[in-house]
C-alpha cells in the first residue's frame, strides 16, 4: 500500500478513537447537574447556599432588638421620625437594631475599612423592616461596624436575623389592645419560636409603654442564651402597647 495513503487511513483511524474516547466520557458524566464553581480563598460565591450566613467576627454574639413602633412614636410625639411614625404607617414591631454583643459587655463605634456612610439605595432596602433611613445609617455606624462584615452583608444578616425570629400572630399588627403584661408577651415569643428559651429573650419597658423584645442569636442565627440581656426584661405587671393612629 502506497505511504501516503496508509498515513490517511492512520490519520482517520486516530480521528474515530478521539469521537470514541469523547463520547465515552460525556457518559460518565452525572446528567443534570450544573459544574461546582471554582472554591475562592475566604469568599463565598454567589451560588453559595441560602442558609449561609455571612459569620461576623469581633464578638460573642448577637442581639435582635425588636421595637414596638407604636411605643416609639407615642414617646417621641413631635419629635418622632416622620419615616416611621407619619399617619400612614401602620408599622408594628420593627428593627430597632442588630447588636454585636460580648458575654459582658458590647463594642460599638469600631473602626472598619467600611464606609461610614450607608447608600440611600441600600438603606432603602431594609424600609419594610427598619423604615427610618437615619437609624440604619445609625446602627451601621456604632453596631455594624463592630462585626467584622462588609454593609452589605450585615444588612443581609438583619433581615435574616428577623426571618428567624417569629412574632407571636396576636402581636403582628399595631391594632388597639388593652395593657399588655411583659411576661406573657415574652411567653408569647418563646412558644412562637421553638428553642428559644426564657433566658433568652427580655422584654423591655420604660414607665409607661412597652417599648422592645430582645432576642438572643449565635453568629449563626441560633437562639442562644444571654443572661445579661435578660437582666434588662420589663418587672412591670402591666404596660401600655399602643396601636398607631
Amino acid at each position: 500500500m502506497p505511504i501516503g495513503k496508509l498515513a490517511r487511513y492512520a490519520l482517520f483511524a486516530a480521528l474515530i478513537g478521539i469521537t470514541i474516547l469523547t463520547y465515552l466520557r460525556e457518559q460518565k458524566q452525572p446528567q443534570g447537574r450544573i459544574p461546582e464553581p471554582i472554591a475562592t480563598s475566604g469568599r463565598q460565591t454567589d451560588r453559595s447556599p441560602p442558609s449561609v450566613v455571612p459569620v461576623g467576627s469581633g464578638f460573642d454574639y448577637y442581639v435582635l432588638a425588636l421595637s414596638w413602633s407604636p411605643s416609639y412614636c407615642a414617646a417621641e410625639g413631635p419629635r418622632a421620625n416622620r419615616q416611621q411614625c407619619a399617619p400612614d404607617r401602620r408599622y408594628g414591631f420593627v428593627v430597632h437594631g442588630l447588636w454585636p454583643q460580648y458575654e459582658r459587655g458590647y463594642p460599638q463605634d469600631c473602626d472598619t475599612s467600611q464606609p461610614r456612610d450607608v447608600p440611600f439605595a441600600q438603606a432603602k432596602q431594609l424600609s419594610d423592616i427598619m423604615p427610618s433611613t437615619g437609624l440604619v445609617i445609625h446602627e451601621w455606624r456604632k453596631h455594624g461596624s463592630c462585626t467584622g462584615l462588609s454593609q452589605k452583608d450585615y444588612f443581609s444578616v438583619i433581615r435574616r436575623a428577623v426571618e428567624r425570629v417569629s412574632v407571636p400572630p396576636p402581636y403582628r399588627q399595631p391594632t388597639s389592645r388593652g395593657p399588655v403584661n411583659p411576661l406573657v408577651l415574652e411567653q408569647a415569643f418563646i412558644a412562637a419560636n421553638p428553642g428559644l428559651g426564657t433566658d433568652g429573650v427580655a422584654v423591655t419597658c420604660d414607665s409607661e409603654y412597652l417599648r422592645e423584645v430582645r432576642v438572643c442569636l449565635t453568629k449563626e442565627l441560633n437562639f442562644r442564651s444571654c443572661p445579661e440581656v435578660e437582666r434588662s426584661t420589663c418587672r412591670r405587671r402591666s404596660v401600655e402597647m399602643p396601636a398607631t393612629p
